[in-house]
Parts: C-alpha cells; structure tokens; sequence
C-alpha cells in the first residue's frame, strides 16, 4: 500500500475513533497524542522513555490511576502533569481512547515515495558563487542554530552578539540540526514530523536549499565527515534514509519494519540515534525496539550494512563517540540502553560489542550529545551521561569502561555538554520536580564535583557556589511576553521574522525550565534554552556568569553551535 494512502487510511480511522471515545471531551485524542505523547511513547504505543501504552499493558491498571497519571504526571520520570491543558474529561477520554486503540499507524518505508517528496527550494551553485563567504556573519562558524519547538522553528542565531539572523518554518519539533564538516556553509535539519531540510547558512538569511519527507516522525541526523552524504532516521516508518549531502536527493531507505528484538519476536524497530564517525566510512544508527546498531560502509557501492551489533539492550536511545585522541578517535559508539539501564560500547573497528557499562538500576540513561573529556589529574579519557529518573550524573573512563564516579544533581536530566574552553561539564536537571528545574550544575571535569549551580527564579536568577552556598551573581529575570509576528515569504519559503523589540512583562511569571547547554562563539559563551519562558540564556563558558537574554521565541530546547560541534567527533 502506497504512503500517502496509509496515511489517509489512518486519518479516517483517528477521526472514527475519536468520535467514539470523545465523551464529553472534544478534544482530538490521536492528535494530541501524536504531538505531545508520540515522542516518548512510540507511533504504535509500544513506549521507550514513557510506558508501554498498547490496551494488553494498559489492562493491567485502573481507568482512574490512569486518568489521574495524566493530570499530575509521575514524579522523577519524563511524564508531566497535564493538568494545565487537560480537563478531568479530556483525562478520561483520552485513557478511553488509548485503551481502545488500534495499530493502524505501523508503516514500512518505501524509496520510491521518500524520493517522490524530494524538493528544490534554491540553486545552491549560484548562491555559492554569488556569496562565496558568509553574509550575515564574519564566519559561518559563528553560527549557532536553535529549535524552537511548538512553533516548527529552525533558528540561526550570530553566536558572537547574540542577534538572531533568520528563522525558518522546518517541520514540528525540529530535533537535530547539523553542519557538514567538509564545507559548513551547509547546515541540515531533521522535525519529528519527518521533513529534512537542507540550508546554505553563508547566503543572506540562510535560505533553505531543498526538503524530503523522509517519513512520518524521526529523530537522528548525522552527515559524513567528507561532506557526500546526509543520514535520516525515522520512528516511524522505522528506518533511515541516506541521501546526497549536496543535493538532498534520496539515494538508499534501510526499512526496519521486520526485525528481530531482544527476546527473539519479529516486529517493527524505530530507528534512535544515527552517527558518523572520522574512523571510517561509517554512519552507525541504533534500532531502538530491537537492541541492535547496525554500521553502514557509505565508501561501498549501494552503501551496505557492513555491521549488525545485536543484543546490546532494551529501549536504545541517543549516543556519543569517544574522544580518545590517536588512533582510536571515534572508534567507539556509546549508545543509551533506557530499558537496561546501561551505555552499550560498540566497537566500530571488531564490529562488535566491547563492552556494557552499568548506570545504575531505573537510571535510564540519556547523554543527548553526551561528554568525553581528558581528565589531567587521573590522566584518563572520560565520558559522562545524564540519568533521566533521578538527579545523576555518571562518569566512566575509557576504554576500560569502568564506573569513576556518580554526581549527584537535584533532578533528573536530560543533557550533560562540555568543550575545551569551560572547567565544566553543564548538567540540566529538566526532568526534576519545578523547584529543581529551573538549574544547572556546573561540574568540575577535574575533581568531579559540582563548583556552581545556576538557578534562574521567576524574577532572579542566580549563581551560586555550589559548596559554601555563596551568591556570586544575580541578574534580572523578569519575563516578557512575545511579540507577535506574521510569516512572510522568502523565495520559496515561509520565514518568521525577529521582533526588534521586548514585550511587556508578564504579570504572573511560569518557573523558568532549563536544558541543554551548548558551548557557542568559539567557546566564549555557553547557551541554555528555558522551555517555559521563551528565551535563551548566555553564559560565560569561563565562569558561568549570565550575560543576557535572547528572548521573543517559543518553547525553545536543543541549540547546536557550529564552531563547536566541528570539532565534536560524530555531532
């Protein structure tokens, strides 16, 4: 069956079944859930970072433990509470709908449709030719890009003022964005809703060069070190997708829709992180329902799978290479187990797995970009990941692979990023209760122990020593709110402009919600997105002082600094 008539299919079903289910709710439960439950959840409900939602799981508990679940979230895990926008109606109906459901959404991928949506949106030659460096900025290195999430927003941001240059509609929950490393004038974006887009960021306000649907919700990205080839994956069709990094035409779909899992089922696998590496000719990805990662050699006519490393854990999630420098250099991919609570290490030289680093029981561990560094005074390579279901932080050396020490934070996390020009590693806790997610812990990469906790109050924020409890700077944190813009068109785009100005402050200040930190402008300045507020914070990398706000943008999460991640093995 073709994909745009499964799609339909399933359409009519969604509508059907919820006019079933609806009650007195009129709220659009397969809709909702495909935005704001998919991610964690799954496209066909079988969980990964949230339960496993499937009728035959949900039997097993009440209708009202459930509805009650989704009002007030479940603490030190990444459900929220919904309270604010769910109705006690909206509640029950929603678990009604999720109890009565029927997989009508598990798709196969297939090349010839992916290849159907490929679009050109500009002449990347003539842009080339016509602005031969960059145009908005002294160095496309300079740029960093920001998601704005619930908007479907790719920002690019001049990393060295803090102006925002352009923004670009790119899909909903644009996930990743990357730069090719050969040529970075040349930046990618991957949206949960499955559309990749290619943009030329040293052309006047970053237009983007062409798009492919590469399926219907995805999440990993990853480009090859000689700048040939661009790598997709997808939940759902599960999969991945590699196309040419120049063009964006599709070239090979690698279908995970009939696997074999850990306990030895054929089913379908979502496809989690996807990596190159500067050891080889290799992008690896993760089959995250089935335990595997497979390697594939892009150097090899028709781009084989040269690698299938089986049995690595349940539920895998995100990864990072090792920064061992010499020889070993990106050699090894350590992929997040959530559902055996360990860091796989898959050895790309063997193709096989070296070894299971144990994080620690229900710690599901979630690096996101992860952080490898050299520790001077213990004279090891070490790596760290946060953990998602309580405050930790856990640092392994490598390779031997063994546990150095686990940091205790106020609340679960979902990012711990360093980079040479800070002392620190910089740990969310995103995933803790309010009164804790509103820091970040600055941990020594030396001593391993936390030196300074940023918090950023409803009108204050504040860095504070973390061990004499000293107030070492305050700064003012009122929020505004937005100022509404229309789109406008930009070649074959829509674009979102900048507000010039600030709005006026907002009466009745939301808990500011703190993640990722990224190092940006060559490391000068470190830039943590608040979910709940609607900016951006910039911080000295050196002393974790607050410099200033870039504010007017919604639910901003993940940036990705292009100076830094050119020297970040795999990123």
């Amino acid at each position: 069956m073709k994909l745009g008539k499964i799609l339909s299919y399933i359409a009519v079903v969604s509508i059907a079944t919820v006019g079933l289910q609806a009650g007195t709710s009129k709220m659009d439960f397969a809709k909702v859930f495909e935005k704001e439950c998919q991610g964690c959840h799954g496209p066909i409900h079988q969980g990964g970072v949230g339960s496993d939602l499937r009728p035959k799981a949900l039997k097993k508990k009440s209708r009202e433990f459930l509805a009650e679940t989704v009002l007030n979230g479940r603490e030190n895990t990444a459900m929220p509470a919904w309270n604010s926008t769910f109705s006690k109606d909206d509640a029950s109906g929603m678990v009604d709908w999720l109890m009565d459901w029927k997989n009508t959404v598990e798709l196969k991928l297939d090349f010839d449709e992916v290849h159907k949506s490929w679009t050109k949106l500009a002449d990347r030659k003539a842009l080339a030719k016509k602005y031969p460096k960059a145009a908005d900025v002294k160095d496309v290195r300079d740029i960093t890009f920001a998601t704005e999430r619930d908007a479907s927003l790719v920002d690019f941001i001049d990393s060295t003022t803090g102006k925002v240059l352009s923004r670009h509609k790119a899909g909903f929950a644009v996930h990743v964005t990357v730069t090719n490393k050969k040529d970075p004038r040349y930046a990618y974006s991957i949206s949960r809703s499955g559309k990749l887009t290619m943009f030329d960021i040293a052309a006047p306000g970053q237009p983007a060069l062409a798009t492919v649907q590469v399926g219907q919700e995805s999440r990993g990205l990853a480009v090859s070190p000689d700048g040939k080839y661009v790598m997709a994956g997808n939940y759902n069709p599960g999969g991945a997708v590699l196309c040419d990094a120049h063009t964006l035409e599709p070239l090979k779909v690698y279908d995970t829709s009939r696997v074999i899992d850990t306990d030895g089922q054929i089913g379908p696998s979502r496809v989690a992180y996807i990596a190159d590496t500067p050891y080889g000719p290799y992008f690896s990805f993760a089959l995250k329902d089935a335990g595997h990662v497979y390697v594939v050699d892009y150097s090899k006519p028709d781009f084989p799978i040269v690698g299938d490393i089986p049995n690595i854990g349940k539920v895998l999630h995100d990864a990072f290479l090792n920064e061992n420098k010499g020889e070993d250099y990106g050699r090894y991919v350590q992929v997040a187990s959530q559902g055996s609570d360990l860091m796989g290490i898959v050895d790309q030289k063997t193709m096989k797995l070296a070894a299971k680093v144990y994080t620690g029981k229900k710690s599901k561990p979630h690096p996101g970009q992860g952080s490898s560094w050299f520790n001077k005074k213990m004279g090891k390579q070490l790596n760290a990941t946060q953990s998602m279901n309580f405050g930790q932080v856990v640092v392994w050396d490598s390779p031997s692979w063994k546990i150095v020490k686990k940091i205790k934070t106020a609340g679960g996390g979902l990012f711990v990023g360093t980079g040479e020009d800070t002392p620190w590693i910089w740990s969310d806790c995103v995933l803790g209760k309010p009164a804790n997610y509103n820091k970040v812990y600055l941990i020594n990469k030396e001593t391993l122990e936390t030196d300074r906790i940023i918090e950023v109050g409803k009108k204050q924020g504040k860095l504070i020593d973390a061990k004499t409890g000293k107030v070492l700077q305050t700064w003012d944190a009122t929020q505004h709110e937005k100022v509404a813009v229309n789109e406008k068109a930009f070649g074959k785009e829509k674009i979102l402009p900048m507000p010039a100005k600030v709005g006026a402050a907002v009466k009745n200040p939301v808990q500011p919600r703190l993640l990722h930190a990224e190092p940006a402008n060559h490391g000068k300045w470190t830039m943590i997105s608040e979910w709940t507020t609607g900016r951006i914070g910039i911080y000295e990398s050196e002393t974790g002082k607050f410099v200033k706000y870039i504010e007017n943008l919604t639910t901003p999460t993940f940036t990705y600094s292009v100076e830094h991640r050119q020297h970040v093995p795999g990123a």
